[in-house]
């Protein structure tokens, strides 16, 4: 099945973005499964790298990672990096400078869309 998550949430305040990640890490680990993740609006912010969170609070750098482990691919809108002051170098690894064409072409691709 192809999955494709839409996150529209910041990483920390809400738990949409950390229960939509849990859901794709989840998912990205079972056989014949392919997720892709598009971070839009605020939820561009979740592909910052290094991330430091208190001792004991899930990491959504840490979350992404492991959806890109298990083959993930992980979009995050330019436009939005741009609104957010965000730099293609400021990226966690696996994460890349997207477009909203290539969410088009993701929704097409889709299966299943879920949207957090």
């Amino acid at each position: 099945m192809k999955t494709l998550f839409i996150l529209n949430d910041a990483p920390y305040g809400s738990e949409r973005t950390y229960n939509g990640l849990r859901l794709a890490g989840s998912l990205s680990k079972e056989n014949g499964n392919e997720v892709r993740i598009f971070l839009i609006g605020d939820g561009a912010s979740a592909a910052h790298k290094g991330q430091k969170v208190p001792q004991g609070f899930y990491n959504i750098e840490v979350m992404i990672g492991n959806v890109v482990r298990h083959g993930g691919e992980i979009g995050v809108c330019g436009t939005c990096m741009e609104a957010r002051g965000m730099t293609d170098d400021e990226l966690t690894g696996g994460a890349h400078h997207g477009t909203l064409a290539e969410l088009t072409e993701w929704t097409m691709w889709a299966d299943k869309v879920l949207v957090f």
